[in-house]
């Protein structure tokens, strides 16, 4: 089991990076290896959702 009390996280509330476990679950995005990776977490969210939105819509057939 990874040890995230030793990763970085974006806090979502606040927009700063933390390292390890600090904040509300609800609160964090990550874990990610490296702070930088964590400050760019509002965009690895932005494109996983557009991504994930692009297959349901071929899935269903709503590209067509």
């Amino acid at each position: 089991m990874p040890d995230n009390d030793h990763k970085y996280w974006y806090n979502s509330v606040t927009g700063e990076v933390e390292f390890g476990m600090i904040s509300p679950s609800t609160d964090r995005i990550g874990p990610f290896d490296t702070a930088e990776e964590a400050t760019n977490a509002p965009e690895v969210v932005k494109r996983r959702a557009a991504a994930w939105a692009e297959e349901e819509a071929a899935e269903n057939g709503w590209d067509s």
